[in-house]
């Protein structure tokens, strides 16, 4: 009897030694699983935040490709109030504004400065990309009502901007954030189905599959 007992002890202190190694192990594997999870959204970060840089270069050679007048040009009659100057000047106040992101990382004076650009150059060919840094700006502040406006102006006034399935693609995260996920669902979808071969899409779908997971 007393063997029998000793073999009872033995093996219950076997099966408690195997069970704490489990514990071990799976505490490390839940924990390397939120390493990589974090991993994976600050690749995802940094992935988007070339996205951005990448669109803005393509934008500001464009301008500068289509900028009408050279300095061998026929100026003559022309004077400050003249659209060619004006339109100089608001190549200047983008500039300005994009530089405090890109260049100086000044973000929330960047916030004013594309929010004088537009009082003063609505009808800009850069509005629709000057709406989008606004809502990414307020995006990065959490503001999801301000960030939200901006995007659906994109959205709605701006049908041909190349910003608008990215705008499409933050409201969408907005309302992910905010618990709206049908909306969310909606939005990650519409994405996927207006801008197949955007890189927007690619950042919508694993989005999407984790609602359709939950």
């Amino acid at each position: 009897m007393a063997a029998l007992e000793r073999m009872v002890d033995a093996r219950t202190n076997a099966q408690h030694s195997v069970q704490a190694q489990l514990d071990q192990v799976q505490n490390e594997v839940n924990e390397l699983r939120g390493m990589v999870e974090l991993h994976s959204h600050k690749l995802e970060q940094i992935l988007e935040r070339q996205r951005e840089l990448y669109l803005e270069i393509d934008k500001r050679i464009d301008a500068v490709m289509n900028r009408p007048a050279s300095p061998g040009a026929d100026l003559s009659g022309m004077t400050p109030d003249t659209p060619a100057a004006g339109s100089a000047s608001e190549q200047e106040a983008y500039d300005r504004a994009v530089n405090l992101i890109l260049r100086d990382k000044r973000y929330d004076q960047a916030i004013p400065e594309f929010e004088a650009f537009l009082k003063a150059y609505p009808n800009s060919s850069f509005a629709a990309n000057a709406r989008y840094w606004l809502g990414q700006l307020l995006f990065n502040k959490q503001d999801w009502s301000g960030a939200a406006s901006h995007f659906d102006k994109v959205i709605s006034e701006f049908p041909d901007s190349n910003k608008r399935a990215d705008s499409l693609l933050k409201l969408g995260m907005i309302a992910q954030n905010q618990a709206n996920l049908a909306r969310a669902q909606q939005l990650y979808e519409q994405v996927i189905r207006e801008y197949p071969d955007s890189s927007a899409r690619k950042l919508a779908e694993p989005r999407l599959r984790t609602l359709k997971a939950n």
